[in-house]
């Protein structure tokens, strides 16, 4: 199939886009709320943050444009785009929760939501585009990690 940039260029943005709301709802509160949280030993300092949001959302951009790139032969490619477009936006939910509303045991269930959907998305695109699929796998692992460090924040605090 041949590269279109102008559809690379959209499908790297709208992951890049939904990450920067994200940040928003996130950047007024990791200095000031978030620092008064009793944390567990293994809560990564907060530069890691930044960078590895970017390269996830870089490669589930990569990966839905794999997916665009094979539309026409996806039976149901209005439910792929609906599955990827859910997981983006409760990406963006649980930092909405945990950092600008505070809500730290919803944004632990809301994490478990995003964890599942984000696996379901995975062998959706799986099936569609292996790599695609496979472009999932450092995200599924991160928001794994990020469970964890969720539900340990809000167990200690």
């Amino acid at each position: 199939m041949r590269f279109k940039p102008f559809a690379f260029i959209i499908n790297i943005a709208i992951p890049l886009a939904m990450g920067a709301i994200g940040a928003w709802f996130t950047s007024q509160y990791v200095k000031t709320w978030y620092v008064t949280l009793n944390k567990p030993s293994f809560n990564p300092p907060n530069w890691v943050f930044p960078p590895v949001w970017t390269t996830l959302f870089i490669l589930m951009g990569i990966a839905a444009y794999l997916v665009w790139l094979k539309r026409k032969e996806v039976q149901h490619f209005n439910r792929t785009v609906a599955i990827y477009l859910i997981q983006l936006v409760l990406n963006v939910m649980w930092s909405f929760l945990f950092f600008y509303a505070h809500e730290i045991g919803l944004a632990l269930f809301e994490i478990i939501a995003l964890l599942l959907v984000i696996i379901i998305n995975a062998m959706v695109f799986y099936k569609i585009d292996k790599t695609a699929g496979l472009l999932f796998i450092p995200y599924i692992l991160w928001v794994g990690f990020a469970t964890i460090l969720t539900y340990s924040i809000f167990s200690l605090n």
